[in-house]
């Protein structure tokens, strides 16, 4: 029987977001019901209230979250009543191009739940964020967007590793190759970039560079691993880089702004056959004008990373496993935990620099 729960919706481009009752349905074929336990507050989130994403208000919001399946749909067997999952918006198809050349993070067929949430007053579908809707207490999803890890993970910081720390940490490991000795720089300090620092420390690197224009970043991102920080409001981020790797720029810069200036700067402040990372997400109008010649000349890899090129089956019970070992500092991204009401609040702070992670707990 189709159930109605809170949830927080985008109801129009730019204006506030609000409590409604949604009615999730039963799961179908190959769907899960999932309670959500908690779900951070992502800037993802925050270009779908401003309608950069899409115009197909309005829109259930969350997407960052762990929870408890509640219930499955005909044909599920990866996942069961009871069972602790991390959400990924990602659920590979199995049989595209990519999957069965054994690529499977990069699969081009990814999947949601194919039946929708509804507004209880209207009847009006929901448009869930990266079809997962998780600033709702219970949530339908494809249920191979559910990936099962340890229980004994505390929900606020299990549920970041589906969407920014997961970019972030799989930007340096998986699309990066970042290796032991490297030298990296990671421009953009937010919890990507964050997280890019955490990921380059579990891979061994020896010199991590933080840049950002804000000192606050830059002190949480000494306390997560950076070697070295550079304010490049005050600073010449390329000439600053390269005088910290001996002249030469670092082996892998990773850009977590998503701007032209931004990823010019990442261009320059590599090494010779370096190379750069884009995991900052752009907006369609902005274009990059670069010298040919230079991007030949200076050889090497210009990479973009989706979602960390992560595959969460493999990647998220890894993590968990540090995590639970002590080697990965999830609870340094928590900046602080609160409730559904309170996540426009959340949105502004986010605006104004002040959390690194704001998480949703229910």
């Amino acid at each position: 029987m189709a159930q109605e729960v809170r949830g927080v919706i985008a109801p129009g481009k730019n204006e506030p977001v609000r409590i409604e009752t949604i009615v999730v349905p039963d799961p179908g074929p190959g769907e899960a019901v999932v309670k959500v336990q908690a779900c951070g507050v992502c800037h993802t989130d925050l270009h779908y209230k401003q309608g950069g994403i899409s115009d197909d208000f309005p829109f259930l919001l969350g997407h960052e979250a762990a929870g408890v399946v509640e219930s499955v749909g005909a044909g599920v067997t990866d996942v069961a009543p009871g069972d602790f999952v991390i959400l990924n918006w990602r659920a590979v198809c199995g049989s595209c191009r990519a999957c069965r050349r054994g690529r499977p993070w990069y699969c081009f067929a990814t999947h949601n739940a194919k039946q929708k949430m509804t507004l209880a007053s209207t009847g009006q579908e929901l448009s869930p964020a990266l079809g997962i809707g998780a600033f709702a207490e219970k949530t339908l999803v494809a249920a191979g967007q559910c990936t099962k890890v340890d229980p004994a993970a505390a929900p606020a910081v299990a549920g970041l590793l589906g969407c920014g720390v997961m970019a972030g940490i799989g930007a340096a490991i998986n699309t990066g190759n970042v290796g032991r000795g490297d030298s990296v720089a990671v421009i953009g300090c937010g919890g990507v970039g964050d997280a890019a620092i955490a990921g380059s420390r579990l891979a061994g690197a020896e010199k991590i560079i933080a840049v950002d224009i804000d000192d606050r970043k830059l002190t949480t991102a000494k306390s997560i691993g950076a070697t070295h920080t550079v304010n490049s409001k005050d600073t010449d981020p390329v000439e600053a880089i390269r005088e910290l790797t001996g002249g030469f720029g670092a082996d892998v810069v990773i850009e977590a702004v998503g701007r032209p200036e931004t990823y010019k700067q990442a261009f320059y402040a590599r090494d010779l056959a370096g190379t750069v990372v884009l995991v900052g997400v752009p907006t369609p109008e902005m274009k990059l004008e670069l010298p040919l010649l230079d991007v030949f000349g200076r050889g090497g890899a210009l990479k973009s990373s989706w979602y960390g090129d992560c595959l969460p089956d493999r990647d998220f019970p890894m993590l968990i496993n540090l995590y639970l070992q002590g080697r990965l500092d999830l609870e340094a991204f928590v900046t602080e935990t609160i409730g559904l009401d309170d996540v426009e609040k959340a949105f502004e702070r986010m605006h104004g620099g002040d959390v690194l992670r704001s998480v949703v707990t229910l």
